[in-house]
């Protein structure tokens, strides 16, 4: 018996040591905004934009073709990553604090730096410092 719980504990053990993948497509409804994430194996590609190669993400918005790109990333905890983003001119960045929680919602922490900021109508609208958006199948 104690050799099948020591069995067990070593089959268990990495499974629960893993950390969640902090990857995929990301929606906010209300802002319209989205996130292509890939915090662990640095593999997005930005669409029609190949001069950046591969980076950890960025944040897009139906209204707006200007994206903000995630150009540095470090996991802080097991659902848990900070970023440091940028626009695609490069003239304007900041930090932030990234959190999944179980049912597969990111909430997105602006730490500090620029406002994140996208164009509605010809008008820049600043979005709120804490953002919620919800994972996509």
């Amino acid at each position: 018996m104690k050799k099948y719980i020591i069995t067990l504990f070593l089959v268990v053990l990495p499974w629960l040591s893993q950390a969640q993948s902090l990857k995929g497509y990301y929606y906010n409804e209300e802002y319209q905004v989205y996130l292509q994430l890939s915090i662990d194996s640095i593999d997005v590609k930005v669409p029609e934009q190949d001069i950046y190669g591969e980076i950890a993400g960025y944040f897009g918005s139906k209204r707006d073709a200007r994206l903000w790109l995630i150009t540095d990333s470090e996991r802080t905890g097991r659902h848990t990553a900070h970023i440091t983003v940028v626009n695609d001119y490069g003239s304007e960045d900041f930090d932030a604090e990234i959190k999944e929680d179980d049912q597969g919602q990111l909430t997105v922490k602006h730490l500090h730096g620029s406002t994140f900021k996208i164009v509605v109508n010809k008008k820049y609208v600043k979005l709120p410092k804490t953002l919620i958006l919800k994972k996509k199948q």
